[in-house]
């Protein structure tokens, strides 16, 4: 069974989570995101869940928007 969290508890742990991404940087964000799934993965303890977390996020993922660099002009 699939715990849900609550919408509050969802907005605070995406706000932290955003933090924590800034706090990587940039060269650092695609490691930081792959460890804390792996953190994760190891809580959930089913690879198969997991493996169907990696499915359910790319699915219909969107392109960046908030947090894209500004594009150059010249």
């Amino acid at each position: 069974m699939t715990a849900t969290l609550p919408p509050e508890a969802r907005d605070r742990l995406y706000a932290a989570c955003a933090n924590a991404i800034s706090e990587a940087g940039d060269a650092r964000e695609s490691l930081f995101l792959a460890r804390l799934a792996l953190l994760l993965f190891e809580q959930v303890g089913d690879e198969a869940r997991c493996r169907q977390a990696l499915a359910d996020a790319l699915d219909a993922l969107p392109l960046p928007s908030l947090s894209s660099s500004p594009e150059t002009t010249t």
